[in-house]
């Protein structure tokens, strides 16, 4: 097994830090890329380019697999359960703060993410797309690198043009890393907003790649819709006031059972402020690429 690493040229102490793994594991051949664009896709297939081996395992930073990580993935690749296989993240806060743990608690939740599996658990079964993913090397010639003009949703990207050429992605509950959440509301904005703001542009392309989960754009942009036409129509105020009363109900309801089931009260107020960062975020971003682009 070889182990590759796709550096965008880091100034801290990534290169250290692996010089010295390498030093405490000399029978693992692990190999330092460089990255200079800095941005994933570019970083994966320069990683890509230097594999030699037949199964691709990929990982990225802000994740740490379980031991048995590889072996089920290459288990469930030779099984052919799937052409892309991938597991659930175990999501844990990115600091031990009122923020991390909610941001944490709402990036598992099927208010903030929707039917996400890899998100949310479930059971073995055929998804539209899976976190990092490990198939064979020949899928690559078939479906073609990871799309460098996407800073990001370029996994999505990647998946739909697996399923567009008849593959199958494959989520089991039991391939699990850990992912490592954003730390304060603000990254936790900015990193929604990449995520909306580039999902429009690969729904350019890919139209049939919609889910409704994805409607969070429609969502955002019907509040200052019904507040302008609250103006002139009485409906639309009466529309406007039940919205914001159900989904501050729905916000509420979530937060104060998470709160309870993992005892934490800061959890009554955190995880509605996340999710809500989360939708508003993300469907801005999401109108914005569609007007702008």
């Amino acid at each position: 097994m070889e182990v590759i690493i796709a550096d965008g040229l880091s100034t801290d102490n990534t290169r250290q830090e692996i010089h010295l793994f390498q030093q405490a594991h000399p029978d693992l051949a692990v190999r330092i890329v460089d990255n200079p664009q800095r941005i994933i896709p570019a970083g994966l297939n320069q990683a890509l380019a230097a594999a030699e081996g037949d199964i691709i395992v990929r990982l990225d930073a802000h994740s740490m697999p379980r031991d048995d990580y590889v072996q089920r993935c290459v288990a469930a690749i030779e099984a052919e359960l799937g052409d892309n296989v991938g597991g659930l993240w175990e999501i844990q806060p990115g600091s031990d703060t009122w923020q991390g743990r909610s941001i944490a608690s709402a990036a598992a939740h099927p208010l903030g993410v929707g039917d996400a599996r890899y998100r949310v658990g479930g059971h073995a079964q055929e998804v539209d797309t899976v976190p990092f993913g490990a198939y064979h090397r020949s899928l690559i010639a078939r479906v073609g690198n990871y799309d460098e003009s996407l800073l990001t949703n370029e996994d999505y990207e990647f998946n739909t043009r697996i399923r567009q050429s008849g593959g199958r992605i494959w989520f089991d509950p039991a391939i699990k890393s850990k992912y490592i959440a954003r730390n304060d509301i603000r990254s936790l904005a900015q990193q929604y907003w990449r995520y909306g703001y580039w999902k429009m542009r690969m729904l350019k392309r890919f139209p049939s790649a919609f889910r409704w989960r994805q409607l969070a754009g429609v969502f955002v942009i019907s509040f200052p819709f019904l507040a302008i036409m609250g103006i002139w129509f009485w409906w639309a105020r009466w529309l406007l006031a039940i919205e914001i009363a159900v989904y501050l109900l729905a916000l509420i309801l979530a937060g104060l059972k998470l709160a309870i089931k993992q005892r934490d009260l800061a959890l009554i107020w955190g995880v509605p402020l996340a999710i809500a960062t989360m939708h508003f975020s993300w469907g801005t971003a999401f109108i914005w690429s569609m007007i702008s682009n």
